[in-house]
Parts: C-alpha cells; structure tokens; sequence
C-alpha cells in the first residue's frame, strides 16, 4: 500500500474530528518446488517435480528435436486474439481487442498479456524417472486459423517413441477462459506429473509502469487468497507455495492470468513456484512461476486458462472466489472495505452502463447523492458542535474551580454535559462516515478495469492523476472554503488557524498524485457541503448573546461617553 494513501487516511480522520475536539478542548486537558513432497491425485506415489532450470529430456534416438518450423495458430473472437503455437502447444499471443496499451512503447495497441519470447502453458511431464519436456516438441495442429462464434475446439497431437500427446484447447466467442483436456499415452500405471509454466509475468500495458510494477503477483487459492507480490520475491531464491490450489494466477494492476482446477477428482494444482531471476535486484519485475498437476494413470488431464481482464463481476461469475485475486484493501482489512467497494464500484457502472453517464459526471452525481443522504447526521454533529461551543464558559469556570481535584473535575463535567442535553462526541462519529467511501473510491480507482482509460473533461484518465494539477488544486481550494465557513461566528484558536491554513495545503500535496476522479470526488463533496456549513454558522452566531456594553469610564460625564461611542 502506497505511504501517501496511509497518511492521507490519517489526516482526513484528523480533518473530520478536529473541529468538534477543539471545540470541546478544555475538557480534554482534563484527562521445494511444485509437487515437491506433495501426495498426488490421483496419481498414486507421483514423482517429484524437478527444479527450475534443471527439467532435462530422456536421452534417447528417437527423442531428438524435430527439425519441423514453429508455426502460430491464431485464435479469433471479438474479445480476443489468441495465439498457439506448434512448438510445445503454448499461448504465445493473448492480445485482448477491448484493452488497448497504455505503454509508451506499444500506446493504441491491444493490450498483450505475453510478454515476448515467452508463452503460457508449456509443459514438462514427469513419469517416473523420466522428464520430458513438451514445451519443446511440434505439435500438428487441427487447424491453421480459428474464428471463434461459438464453442470452438483446436486439437493438437505430438508423439515421440513410447509417448504421445494429445492437447484439446476449446475456446468459447464471450469469455476469456479456455478449457483444456490433455491425453498422454505410456504415461505408465503410477501416472505422472505435469508441470506448467506460467511465464515471466506481463509485458508493461499502463502509463506509469512503475505503479503497474507494484501490482505484480502470484495469487493462489485454497481456502482463502494467499498472495505473494514479484517485490517481495528474494533474487534467484524460488518461493514455495504448497497445494492443493483451486487456481494459480499471476496478475498485473489490471490484467490476469491463470489455471484453474475446480474438478477435485481430476486432481487440483499440487503447488508451485515464483523465482526471481538471480539478477532482478531488490525489486524484482520478473518471476518465473510454475505449478504442478496431477496426470492419471490413464493418462488424462484437464485444467482451465484464463488470460484477460480483471473484471469483476466476470471474475465472479467464475466462482472459486477467483473475484478474491484482486483484492480491495489491504489483508485483514478487507472483509470490511469490500462491503463499502463492491457497491461504490457497482452504482458508478451502473449509472455509466444503464444511465449513459459519463464516469466523471457518475462520480460528481455520487458525491452529491452521498453528502444529501449524510446531511440530516452532519446536521446532528454541527448543532452538537454548536452546543458545545455555548457551554464553553461554564467549562472554563468549572475546570478553574476543580483544576486541582481531577476526578470531581470529571464529575462536574459530565453533570454538565447531562444538565444541557450535550454528547461530547456527537460531534465527531457522523463526521467520520464519508471517510469509509472516500477509502473505497481510492482501492476503487486503484483496482477497477472499468475506469482505466475514462476521460472527462480536460481529465484524459479518471484513474491517473491530473495532468494539469487542476482537480488538486480545486480540492484544496474547496477544503479550505469548507473550513474557513465552518469557523465563521467562532473564537478563533492557533490550532483552528492551524486547522484552516495548513491542512488544505497539506492534503493538496498528498492527493496531487492520486487518481483525478478521488480528487474530483473529494471536491464535489467539499463543495457540496458548504451550504450546509454556511446555514448552521448562521444558526451559532443567531445563538450567541450580545456583548455587553461597556463598562462608565471614570471622569467623563455623559456627553463626553456618548462621544467616545460615537
């Protein structure tokens, strides 16, 4: 989690209670690898896997590599283009036709979830003593081009001596998963082992690679989401993940990819690894991530690929709580930030999918919505504000008559709150309640596909930050003119001057680079509550009494007074 959004967090929840806690201040002085050791099924007494790097082909005549040319099978549909290719049956190609490249490298183009040179589902087969490394075999594929309109197989065979492979991809016009069966004949009776590669990671698809960087991981599911960030991952170390797993995945800020195998009894991911290469440094980029799967004695397997977009309902529509790679909020915190996310993110697609609004004009209607429904609680903190402001004067009198007795300090204290219907804290916990929305928009424009890429107005990106520093800037402004007219008709304090001067700019600092459409929220909410701060200053300073007339001088008549007044 960036730094800046921590404190950021902190100085809202300072920003929302501090008026009502200076107000009522006197009173506060008063107080091994894939596989490795696993027990396969349902492959009975499954060898081990082999470590990274050391998978090595039975040395044999008939096993040499054939001299055939690598060919590429492209995949068509209107969601995608997939490409397969003939040595070693992988996914070199998965360019997704409704995402384009944010990178300055490959900017307008679809996005690619492969990275060059690399490929997803490359195999290695263990059987026995035996490793074979399919990923290296010609495959003859059915087909030499597919376009998909409906459910759509491509079968590809390979063979060399006692062992053959048939590898069955079937893709379907409307969703990124590919269902995959897989037959090996002389896989012997104890089955085997097959390991996958899941590549390197992703190529760079966004503006600022660095952010994208951070989003890197490898999520695997049992009971719940285990994830392990490529930053956390020690150069050259390989990073063990024990099965069983339902899905392995590797994903970006906004892209996934990952095997999925939900069918217990054809046998779930046995385990895997993440292995930063020895040159990665502290912050590694890259990882090479392998996992296991179970081959029968029979020689059958079956798996599923998903390489698209993390959206999230489609993600949800998957089951398997494989919604859970994308995580909104940080562990142990995200039980309860999702019950704000899930229905923020919901109501912006909404209004923008069945109302035809822009995002930005969804998020400025949201932010009114938000402050109109708030307004019957604010109005219930600032009037307790106010009451707490009109007994100032007999808190003063009682702390100076106590100030040496601290526990009938507290006594009188509280028979005074009680004698003029005052809670010390009203003030505070409704002022507190936009603060969970304001979270769940930052881990929403963090997280949410939806908003990548959105424009409004001068905005090109609600996701990024403003170019301009215009949103910011307005954002400050606004905080400002929230707070100078939430002080009017009040006895101004260094910590209230503090308040109105210092934390505009330091808010303005912190959110110049968070994405525009949390500044522009966060605008909208400031501007739409200064009415309601504008009506109940009025109301304090009507309840204020008059000042009292100035005391006779001394040696003047009346004349002479009337003058002085004038």
């Amino acid at each position: 989690m960036d730094r800046r959004a921590i404190w950021a967090i902190l100085l809202m929840m300072v920003i929302a209670i501090a008026p009502a806690f200076f107000l009522k201040r006197p009173a506060a002085r008063s107080a091994g690898g894939p596989g490795v050791g696993d027990s396969v099924a349902p492959a009975p007494a499954a060898p081990a896997a082999p470590a990274a790097g050391q998978a090595r082909e039975r040395p044999a005549g008939s096993d040499t590599a054939q001299a055939a040319p690598e060919d590429t099978v492209l995949v068509k549909s209107p969601l995608y283009t997939y490409g397969v290719s003939t040595r070693g049956g992988r996914i070199i190609l998965a360019s997704l036709q409704r995402f384009q490249s944010m990178a300055k490298e490959t900017r307008g183009q679809p996005a690619d979830l492969v990275r060059p040179g690399d490929g997803l589902l490359g195999a290695t087969l263990v059987r026995g003593q035996d490793t074979l490394r399919l990923a290296d075999w010609m495959f003859t594929p059915s087909a030499q081009k597919l376009d998909v309109a409906g459910p759509t197989p491509l079968r590809l065979h390979a063979a060399r001596g006692d062992v053959g492979v048939d590898l069955t991809y079937t893709f379907v016009p409307d969703d990124y998963r590919v269902e995959v069966t897989g037959h090996v004949s002389g896989v012997g009776p104890n089955g085997g082992l097959l390991i996958l590669d899941l590549g390197r990671g992703f190529p760079n698809t966004e503006a600022d690679s660095n952010e994208n960087h951070r989003a890197l991981a490898v999520v695997v599911k049992d009971g719940d989401a285990e994830r392990t960030d490529f930053a956390s991952l020690k150069a050259g170390e390989p990073k063990t993940l024990s099965g069983p797993f339902e899905w392995v995945a590797v994903k970006s800020k906004y892209f996934v990819t990952a095997v999925l195998a939900f069918d217990s009894t054809a046998g779930r991911i046995s385990g895997a690894t993440a292995t930063a290469p020895a040159s990665a440094g502290k912050h590694p980029t890259t990882a090479d991530i392998r996992l296991s799967l179970p081959v029968s004695a029979a020689g059958s397997f079956s798996y599923a690929l998903y390489a698209g977009p993390m959206e999230y309902e489609r993600l949800g529509r998957i089951g398997h709580g494989f919604d859970d790679v994308n995580p909104y909020g940080w562990p142990g915190f995200r039980t309860v930030i999702r019950f704000f996310t899930v229905p923020v993110r919901w109501l912006l697609v909404f209004m923008h999918d069945r109302l035809g609004m822009a995002y930005g004009l969804g998020l400025i209607v949201f932010g009114v919505l938000v402050r109109l429904l708030l307004w019957p609680l604010n109005q219930k903190a600032m009037r307790s504000s106010i009451q707490m402001q009109a007994i100032q004067p007999f808190m003063k009198e009682i702390q100076e008559r106590y100030k040496d007795d601290p526990p009938k300090l507290q006594t009188e204290m509280m028979r005074l709150y009680k004698e003029h219907g005052v809670n010390p804290f009203g003030g505070c916990w409704p002022m507190l309640l936009p603060m969970p929305v304001l979270l769940a928009l930052f881990f929403v424009f963090q997280n949410t596909i939806e908003l990548r890429g959105t424009s409004f107005l001068w905005l090109p990106d609600l996701s990024r930050p403003d170019p301009y520093y215009i949103i910011p800037l307005l954002m400050g402004l606004t905080m400002f003119g929230v707070s100078r007219v939430g002080q009017m008709g009040m006895e101004q304090t260094p910590q209230m001057k503090t308040m109105l001067y210092v934390m505009p700019v330091m808010m303005t600092v912190l959110f110049v680079n968070f994405a525009s459409g949390l500044n522009l929220y966060y605008a909208v909410q400031n501007i739409t509550s200064i009415p309601q701060q504008w009506f109940l200053a009025k109301e304090r300073m009507k309840r204020q009494p008059p000042p009292p007339p100035p005391a006779p001088q001394k040696g003047k008549g009346k004349k002479e007074q009337a003058a002085s007044k004038k």
